[in-house]
Order: C-alpha cells, then structure tokens, then sequence
C-alpha cells in the first residue's frame, strides 16, 4: 500500500479513499465526506473548516483490501438469519434486527474471530429480546487497509460456526397458570400472584390461557396442569409451593404428571426453587415466591427463549449460573443491567 498525502488544493478532481469525519462536540459526529467522493472547488473550505489541510490517498497493494471491503465480507460472514447489514459509515458496518425477536449470538465464535489480528466484532448478549430495527453488533478493522488473507480467515472461522449472529422470531404462545396454596385457595389471604404473571404474560407478548386457583394437594394441581395441556395450552406456569417443605407439593405435582423434568433448582438469585419440565410440547414451570415479589427474576432468563420455540436443557440452566445473581437496585433496569449476562 502507498499513502500518498496531497493538499487539499490539489485534490481537486481526485476519488477520497476513506470516510472524513466531522465533529461538532455535543452536536454531531459523522462523516463530512465519504469514500468515493471526488474533490470539488468548493469542498476545500469545508475540508479546512474539518482541519484538513491535506488528504490521504491510498494506493492499494496485491492482496490488500480497503476497510470498506473488508469489513462488507466480514459483516456477510457472520450474519446469520434475520440480520440486517447497513452501509459502511466511518470504516464501520452495523448488524441491525429484522425483526423482534431472540438476539443469538454465539460467544465462541465471536472471541475467535476477534482473536484474528484487526478484527473487531462487538456484539450484544445472546438470549434477549430484541425489536426489529435494533442494532446487535458492528463491525471495524482497525487499520484503513489490511490484508486479504486476514479476511479469509475471518470467513474460514465463521464457516466453522452456524449463525454466528441471528435473531429467531418469537411465537405468541398460550400461558396458563395455576395459583397454588391453601392460604389462597380457601380465601385467608388475597392472592398477589395473579396480577404479577397477567402482566408479565403481557409484557412478553404471549396470550393469557386462563388462572385456575388449587390447595396444596398434589391430585388437583397434577390434574390442572393435564386439563392445560388438554386444551392444547403452549405454556403452564404452577407458582408457589416449590421449597422444600412437606405442605409444598407442586414439584411432586408436576413430575406426577408424567412431565420430563430438566431441572429442580437453577444456579439463579432470585429463582433457586425454580422447576422446568415438558410435558410433550408443552413447557412446564414451577415458579417460587421471588415470582410474587421481585421485579425480575430466572423466569425472565428462561421464558423468551420458551417463546422462540428453544427446549432448554439441563446445560442451559447450569449457565445461567455466570451472571445469574441479582443484586436487587433499588431501581430494576434489566435487561440493561448485568443479570444473566
């Protein structure tokens, strides 16, 4: 490669070979002029407004690559399904949803292919929702030219990988719940369970089946979760009764039911007592009483990656433990917080 630097009064007739950036601070940053551009008369001003009084032109060797080139392959090498790529802007390119739905991003992948000298592929966190429009990762080279080679293995890496970056579409599932307990079943306290799963079953965009009230007998949650699962219901959700108390019978209800279990007990804070089982297609969950009274807990970990159609397994669950611990803020701000991350 050869940089040759001319005035800005010379350049008049000349291609820029990379994005000029402006600068307004608090106001604008972007580019002033973009690759391609050929040099006016009256572009000089302007150029020296920027603090250009001369310019770079590149003159690529064999086997060299313009970062604008270069990073359009590396954005097609590790989009994947439901990605987005936007033109190069300053010497980057951004991956933008398609449409909401479940951010995948596989972590392996993208530390090998920032291992890759010049590389840079910052992403998002994988398994949480996202709307269509959302920015999920960007794409640089830090120098203005690299080398072919550098980018091919770039493209050897992310051949290796399936969908290095995707977003899956969520279904708009059916939730029914059922509200277990003698306190509530026979009226001595007011249920505070019901209206907290209402909204959340509305926060996440699914369909609210119907909440059924049941005693701390293992016979009638067993057959409740069954009549959900005969109405052809996507989701059953047991709240309370899940410790490890004899009058606490819920995780013998649902395992009564014939269901596979994946786990009793996640590596979560709140959510420890949390209990995950599939009854055919149908997801079962066993939810304690951090559900009732904190804001976000593992059902937030574990229910949109339900809604994207994922059957989770006992693998999954035991990584939740890294990030796994709320430290309860004063104020929630999840998911813009480090939990389950």
């Amino acid at each position: 490669m050869a940089i040759v630097k001319v005035r800005v009064e010379d350049a008049v007739g000349k291609v820029l070979g990379h994005d000029l950036t402006k600068i307004v601070p608090g106001e604008y940053k972007g580019p002033a002029f973009k690759k391609g551009h050929i040099i006016r008369n009256e572009d000089i001003e302007h150029l020296k407004m920027i603090g250009k009084d001369h310019i770079f032109l590149i003159e690529l060797g064999q086997g060299q690559l313009h970062e604008n080139d270069a990073i359009t392959r590396i954005a097609a090498a590790v989009a994947g399904e439901n990605i987005i790529q936007t033109e190069p802007n300053e010497g980057r390119i951004n991956l933008i949803a398609k449409v909401d739905g479940l951010l995948k991003v596989n972590r392996d992948a993208v530390i090998a292919v920032n291992e890759v000298e010049h590389a840079v592929l910052s992403t998002r966190h994988s398994n949480y929702l996202v709307k269509a429009g959302d920015m999920v990762a960007g794409i640089k080279v830090v120098p203005l030219v690299v080398s072919d080679q550098m980018v091919e293995t770039v493209e050897r890496i992310a051949s290796q990988y399936d969908r290095i970056i995707s977003v899956k579409p969520v279904k708009q599932l059916s939730v029914g719940v059922i509200i277990t307990g003698n306190e509530v079943y026979y009226g001595r306290i007011q249920d505070k369970f019901a209206p907290v799963f209402a909204a959340k079953i509305e926060q996440y965009g699914a369909v609210a089946a119907g909440t059924v009230y049941r005693p701390d007998d293992r016979e009638q949650i067993t057959e409740a979760i069954l009549e959900y699962k005969r109405r052809g219901v996507d989701v059953v959700i047991a709240t309370g009764g899940m410790s490890v108390d004899p009058d606490d019978v819920t995780p013998e209800a649902i395992r009564a039911t014939g269901a596979e279990v994946v786990s009793y007990g996640t590596p979560v804070l709140p959510g420890a007592m949390f209990m995950l089982a599939y009854l055919g297609k149908t997801a079962v969950m066993g939810m304690p009483a951090c559900g009732m009274y904190s804001k976000t807990t593992v059902f937030d970990l574990v229910f949109p990656r339900v809604l994207a159609g994922e059957r989770l397994t006992k693998t999954d669950i035991a990584a939740m433990g890294y990030g796994g611990l709320c430290v309860s803020c004063k104020v929630c701000s999840f998911p813009h917080c480090p939990f389950g991350k």
